[in-house]
């Protein structure tokens, strides 16, 4: 297992270098780059010369990249172009507002999600199954920006029982109860997304692991029908419902771009949206690395996890891993 952890982390290092060398490439080729944006028609010569040596823009590429690196190793995310405001102060706040917005509808609809597969599972076809492939239907298909101005139209437009978008009122920052009050419209957007995921895998894991001989054995030695679900099928069937949650994961400090936009939520998927069309690049390259990150830590949870979960699992083989 520390073998595994060390050989995970090295690998994780050495792809996020390259992400960061993508990332710091398509940025400065991108049309509109930091280089051209930073001249505007009526600047003088003399003027753009001192504010890109000001930003270090007047250094090579490959020297703006090793000064970046060294400055993220110090924890230091760079400027804003325009207003020279420290990366971090904006990216920290937003991220931390993403992550109330995002846990909250993942633990909800966990605990919708899974417990509502399992059961599904042991009843296919019948009327809660049927409900929940109708709610996955729903969910797959409707678009979650449509869906949110839909609530926004009837509850905060028409019948007035919840705020229409923000993360607090204007005089209640700060106030729990007021964030809640806050969090259901935007919640209930995300919970139907993550329901239609999470119960549809959870569903089709278990039906897998019901059918396998081990579980007809156990069944014919008179084990009581929840000990069979819960002892022995729900252990093995957890391991490609970890796979998704692994994979989601990111998504608790990434956001949800579309809901936190409709929502006007000061999260980052909003962030992303108007550092793009601002064109403040050293924010946007910021993002693309925490993005990164999460992601790889994601995956190597998922498979810290698996272990945890089946000790028959061996990690830190050539293979990965192998049952």
């Amino acid at each position: 297992m520390t073998e595994y952890l060390i050989r995970r982390i090295l690998q994780s290092i050495l792809v996020l270098f390259l992400i960061s060398l993508v990332t710091f490439g398509l940025i400065h080729a991108a049309p509109g780059g930091p280089t051209q944006m930073m001249i505007s028609p009526g600047m003088s010569p003399a003027a753009a010369k001192v504010q890109m040596h000001n930003l270090g823009l007047d250094k090579s590429i490959p020297e703006q990249y090793w000064i970046w690196i060294k400055n993220l190793l110090t924890g230091d995310l760079g400027k804003t172009f325009k207003n020279n405001i420290p990366v971090g102060d904006i990216l920290w706040p937003t991220m931390k507002n993403t992550f109330v917005l995002m846990s909250f509808s993942w633990v909800i609809s966990m605990i919708i999600a899974i417990p509502w597969g399992i059961y599904n599972s042991t009843k296919p076809y019948g009327i809660s199954d049927q409900t929940a492939n109708f709610v996955s239907y729903v969910g797959f298909a409707m678009p979650a920006f449509w869906f949110g101005i839909i609530l926004q139209q009837v509850f905060s437009l028409e019948l007035n029982w919840l705020p229409l978008s923000d993360m607090y009122a204007m005089d209640k920052q700060g106030n729990f109860i007021d964030l809640l009050y806050h969090l259901i419209l935007p919640c209930t957007v995300l919970i139907l997304a993550n329901l239609a995921a999470y119960s549809k895998y959870s569903r089709s894991s278990m039906l897998e692991v019901l059918e396998q001989d081990y579980i007809r054995t156990a069944r014919a030695k008179g084990v009581p029908e929840r000990k069979v679900i819960f002892r022995h099928a729900l252990r093995n069937a957890l391991i490609p419902i970890i796979t998704v949650l692994g994979m989601e994961l990111p998504t608790l400090v990434v956001g949800a771009t579309l809901t936190e936009s409709v929502f006007n939520w000061p999260g980052m998927g909003r962030l992303f949206v108007d550092m793009a069309r601002a064109r403040e690049y050293s924010v946007l390259m910021a993002i693309a690395l925490v993005t990164a990150v999460v992601v790889v830590l994601g995956n190597l949870i998922a498979d810290i996890l698996y272990k945890l979960v089946d000790p028959r699992v061996q990690l830190g083989r050539k293979g990965g891993k192998s049952a």
